[in-house]
């Protein structure tokens, strides 16, 4: 695909892709991992890599009348994790009166939800899988009668982000005469209601901040975007800031995040570079063929 006419060599090329292309680039292309790093290494961080489930990406996504918002990241929040064993195992360990340990941890009931409705026996089986249950397990569920429940311990997430939270939950499976299965659930817990199965759906603003836009330009900008896309979080990326600037934006609910990170390396020629400060410029046996940092000395000011 290089050789391809398309792919113009860098001597050929008319400009370079400025920072916000370059970034919009970077999101429109990142896996997971990449995006997972985002929400976890910004400053304040939004999420903990524990907490973090799918990320997709989606950019340049138009707001009424301005100009489109940068990003959408669309994120999964784990908010519940099954356990790799019951809690109240400890406690026999111990000697413990199991009886009363489990009405102080499953005093509440939670309403019936449905999980699934309607699902078709692979369908079932891969919504299960991806909740964390094992092959066995999940035969043992699909083969309960019908008023039989198949009960696990779970942990749900704390206010500090931490899954120290347990609660035991029922699942049973209804079959119907068209071959399809209803999967329901609810829970018992001690005092907080487990938010959801395993993960919530958020949304985060991706802004990136031009080099000459002010503090107030951007924030305005910013202000706008959530309002007009109903989004409370966001990030800010950006190639340098005032620490003054980046607590003022933290205090404003935004999160900061390197442009350095996400630039992607683009075709590089050293003796047409205009990075004057660099070793390497203007080196006609220079070993570079990709650069964060290339920019023609024509584009140089």
């Amino acid at each position: 695909m290089p050789n391809h006419p398309l792919f113009s060599p860098v001597h050929q090329q008319v400009r370079v892709a400025n920072i916000r292309d370059q970034i919009q680039i970077a999101l429109a292309i990142a896996d997971n991992s990449m995006l997972t790093s985002l929400l976890t290494t910004c400053i304040p961080s939004i999420l903990t890599p524990e907490t973090v489930g799918l990320v997709a990406s989606e950019v340049s996504v138009p707001t009424d009348h301005q100009q489109a918002a940068d990003g959408v990241l669309h994120v999964e929040t784990i908010q519940c994790v099954l356990a790799d064993s019951p809690p109240l195992e400890s406690s026999a360990n111990r000697g413990g009166n199991d009886s009363r340990e489990l009405a102080r941890l499953t005093q509440h009931e939670s309403e019936m939800h449905v999980l699934g409705q309607n699902l078709t026996l692979a369908a079932a089986i891969s919504l299960l899988e991806t909740s964390g249950f094992t092959a066995e397990q999940i035969d043992q569920m699909l083969r309960l009668s019908t008023d039989a429940w198949y009960k696990s311990w779970w942990y749900a997430i704390d206010a500090n982000g931490s899954f120290t939270l347990p609660f035991l939950r029922c699942i049973r499976t209804r079959h119907h005469i068209d071959g399809t299965l209803t999967i329901q659930y609810k829970d018992f817990f001690e005092h907080t209601k487990p938010a959801c199965f395993t993960s919530v759906s958020e949304r985060i603003l991706i802004a990136v901040r031009a080099e000459q836009q002010s503090f107030g330009e951007t924030l305005q900008q910013i202000n706008y975007q959530r309002r007009a896309l109903n989004i409370q979080r966001a990030i800010l990326i950006c190639h340098t800031i005032s620490e003054l600037e980046a607590q003022a934006f933290i205090r404003q609910g935004i999160s900061v995040y390197p442009a350095i990170d996400l630039v992607l390396p683009v075709q590089s020629n050293c003796v047409h570079c205009g990075r004057y400060e660099c070793p390497m410029n203007g080196a006609v046996d220079s070993p570079v063929a990709l650069c964060h940092g290339f920019l023609l000395a024509s584009e140089y000011v």
